[in-house]
């Protein structure tokens, strides 16, 4: 079979589980995935479900069987599955498996080039069942956000026999895409020494800053709305609150600052399956407070009046995942907090940006005491924030990796169909 020529307007349908107007994990990626390939002269659809992330239940104004719009100038068509309240193994499972039998029947168009994104991993694996078998069988590209069977063998959060079927479940389905795109190199090396894909199949495409370069916003205003006062050090933990951040240890520093009278208070912005556990466990901390989830200018805002970004992990979390915040974390012009394992792709990246200071993961006074020595050496907070601003500019900027990833979708669409074990065409091979 001859190359399609790549000249032509591919078509690409993208199906994911996290879609805007969701604006915390993977939802802004995605979403910008579409808008960027629809620029860059992609016709694009989306299949997605409604908002529900990161609080967990549909969000009012959604919740229809089927529903169609157009966002960014792209065609989206929503699917209702299965959202549970507490986000946990069976039902965490049947969520996925429900969304992806909604995809499984929905109506497809005959794309050139699907885009499957993981999470969710059970939503992939049926889907890629009619692309590998269907009629009209398009190339198959399948992003990786996170690692399941890391997570769960990081966050002992399934046995032994659990954590082997994931594995199994995430090595079948990678390995029968024609292409998986990864967020950090240590992903590629775990997709491909450990399962088993074909390096070749293979690429890094990063995750990017989806909110715009900024010069550092001033504070006052934003300090006062929030309650914050001047005198004390703000250390904010923005985003989601689920069960790999292990926010017991933030709340437990909270606690140590209030019995050692510093200065100090620990927000924590967003939403997530364990925030109820936490607001009940915390109630009687002074030095913790909560905010809901915030709008892309009062994000923004707050990462800018903060002054230490924290990132915090539980114990034994290191490679199965890159928090999404430390992209909105470096364009805040913050020095940037993270208690992690400090092996892990997060100290990595942190090492990396030189924007940032690292402890051991699950240390309430190591994390406590880096806070007090950050907030007495403002020079150095402030280098650090700007180092990982300059990352921000020169590694994670948003056109480059939309243009490597639609190159990398131009040579799946060339092949002109789904032929396994088919090199790329060499216009896409490379480190891209």
């Amino acid at each position: 079979m001859e190359l399609a020529d790549i000249t032509t307007t591919p078509v690409v349908l993208i199906m994911g589980i996290n879609f805007s107007p969701e604006i915390t994990g993977i939802a802004p990626y995605t979403s910008a995935l579409a808008r960027g390939l629809r620029v860059r002269a992609f016709d694009v659809r989306v299949l997605t479900s409604h908002p529900h992330y990161p609080e967990w239940r549909v969000r009012p104004g959604y919740g229809k069987w089927s529903t169609s719009e157009i966002v960014g100038n792209v065609p989206v068509d929503r699917k209702l599955h299965y959202v549970p309240k507490s986000p946990k193994g069976v039902k965490r499972l049947l969520s996925e498996v429900s969304f992806g039998l909604r995809l499984l029947i929905a109506p497809w168009d005959n794309p050139d080039v699907v885009v499957l994104i993981s999470p969710a991993l059970f939503s992939c694996a049926l889907v890629s069942l009619r692309a590998r078998f269907g009629s009209n069988r398009p190339a198959m590209n399948i992003w990786v956000q996170d690692l399941y069977s890391l997570g769960l063998s990081e966050t002992g959060s399934g046995g032994t026999c659990v954590t082997k079927f994931v594995t199994w479940v995430e090595k079948q389905t990678l390995n029968s895409a024609d292409g998986v795109v990864v967020i950090h190199d240590r992903f590629a090396s775990y997709v491909t020494n450990v399962l088993g894909v074909d390096a070749e199949r293979v690429r890094v495409v990063r995750n990017w800053t989806h909110l715009e370069a900024t010069s550092p916003l001033d504070p006052s205003q934003t300090r006062g709305q929030h309650g914050w006062s001047e005198a004390e050090t703000v250390v904010l933990h923005a985003g989601n609150m689920g069960v790999k951040q292990g926010l017991d240890n933030v709340l437990s520093a909270a606690r140590l600052a209030d019995e050692q009278g510093a200065c100090v208070r620990f927000v924590l912005l967003g939403n997530g399956s364990e925030k109820a556990g936490l607001i009940a466990r915390g109630a009687d901390i002074k030095r913790l407070q909560f905010i809901d989830s915030l709008d892309d200018v009062g994000f923004q805002s707050a990462l800018g009046a903060a002054d230490i970004l924290l990132v915090n992990e539980l114990p034994g979390v290191s490679e199965m995942a890159v928090p999404s915040k430390l992209t909105s974390y470096f364009n805040a012009h913050r020095p940037v907090l993270a208690a992690t394992d400090p092996k892990g792709v997060t100290a990595l990246e942190i090492a990396a940006a030189a924007g940032g200071v690292v402890v051991q993961a699950g240390d309430p006074q190591a994390l406590l005491d880096a806070v007090v020595e950050l907030s007495l050496d403002r020079a150095r907070a402030a280098a650090l924030g700007a180092n990982g601003f300059r990352y921000r500019k020169e590694v994670l900027g948003e056109d480059a990796a939309l243009d490597r990833y639609a190159l990398w979708i131009r040579g799946l669409a060339s092949l002109g169909g789904r032929k396994r074990g088919r090199p790329l065409p060499i216009a896409t091979r490379g480190n891209l």
